[in-house]
């Protein structure tokens, strides 16, 4: 990673149907680089990182598709120098 490299932090609310929500929490915590931070009986948050930020909205497009799934919509993102951050 070079000096310059960047890490995009994005936060997003997946709003499920209620009988699918375990199947979605499963699918979502085998996602590389992506963490459940909230759950309730129709919305999950969770935050993703990723070198581009087009790989999150890729993440997102996929996780919208998902069975049980009623959208995925992106709500904070932030961009830091890896270099400032560390590993």
């Amino acid at each position: 990673m070079t000096a310059d490299a960047t890490i995009h932090i994005s936060s997003a609310v997946v709003s499920v149907l209620p009988e699918r929500r375990d199947e979605v929490l499963r699918a979502l915590a085998a996602m590389p680089d992506v963490e459940i931070h909230q759950r309730d009986e129709r919305k999950i948050v969770i935050v993703m990182e990723a070198a581009e930020s087009g790989i999150i909205g890729a993440r997102l497009a996929e996780i919208a598709c998902w069975q049980g799934v009623l959208s995925a919509n992106m709500v904070f993102e932030q961009v830091e120098r890896s270099a400032d951050i560390g590993d």
